[in-house]
């Protein structure tokens, strides 16, 4: 039985344009392109060559798509094909895996109590809920929006390549707005490579910082969790 008070744990925070890798008792993460090119293999294999000589106990992954029961359900947008059925342990010489939808893994690391709404302004849209210290992933990118658009298409990299940076600003607003009205949250952590862009952040929203993903990581394995869909965990 591992003893989590000891774990040094290897965290991959798995992006549409980037890849990025922690592990306990490192402070340098290491950082390297992804892309419609990159499956699972190919991840694991930069990764075991970007660490050599690291020590881990456990692995923990962030995951751009749903993840049900701790395995992907369906393949990335922005990424190669394969993640689903992978088998993770092995690629990692039978090294513990744990995955989550890698906007799950940073709210995690971004919680501080209440009720919670984490957005993952990235390639895509990322979104995750706590409430009282049980997360719940969610999958908000690809509900319709406006103009037979989704929220992904207005506040994702795609909206904002098309709107321009303006126009995407008010449209991450807006979108803060309607979701966090919808689920009732006290307040909004805006994360993702793109919320640096905010000039002014939303009311009850503040910024999330990326670093968090990979405490979010950590606590897969250090906090308490019960169930397979909402995971609880004390702060």
């Amino acid at each position: 039985m591992l003893d989590v008070s000891r774990m040094k744990i290897l965290v991959i925070d798995v992006g549409g344009t980037h890849i990025k890798v922690l592990a306990t008792g490192h402070e340098q993460r290491i950082e390297f392109s992804s892309g419609k090119k990159m499956t699972p293999s190919r991840m694991v294999a930069a990764v075991q060559a970007a660490i050599v000589g690291w020590e881990y106990d456990a692995v923990s992954i962030g995951y751009p798509g749903t993840v049900v029961h701790g395995r992907p359900l369906n393949e990335p947008h922005h990424l190669g094909t394969g993640w689903v059925g992978f088998d993770f342990n092995t690629a990692f010489g039978q090294k513990p895996v744990k995955i989550v939808n890698d906007a799950a893994m940073q709210a995690l690391g971004s919680y501080q109590g209440g009720q919670m709404l984490f957005l993952g302004l990235g390639t895509g849209l990322g979104s995750a809920l706590i409430v009282e210290n049980v997360l719940e992933p969610m999958e908000l990118a690809h509900l319709p929006y406006k103009r037979g658009r989704t929220y992904e298409d207005y506040v994702g990299l795609a909206g904002l390549e098309r709107l321009g940076k303006n126009k995407w600003r008010y449209h991450v607003n807006k979108v803060v707005e309607q979701l966090k009205d919808a689920v009732q949250a006290d307040y909004v952590v805006l994360g993702g490579g793109n919320a640096r862009l905010l000039k002014k952040l939303p009311p009850s929203a503040r910024l999330g910082d990326n670093f968090k993903a990979f405490e979010g990581g950590y606590r897969l394995w250090t906090e308490q969790y019960g169930g397979p869909s909402r995971e609880r965990f004390a702060h």
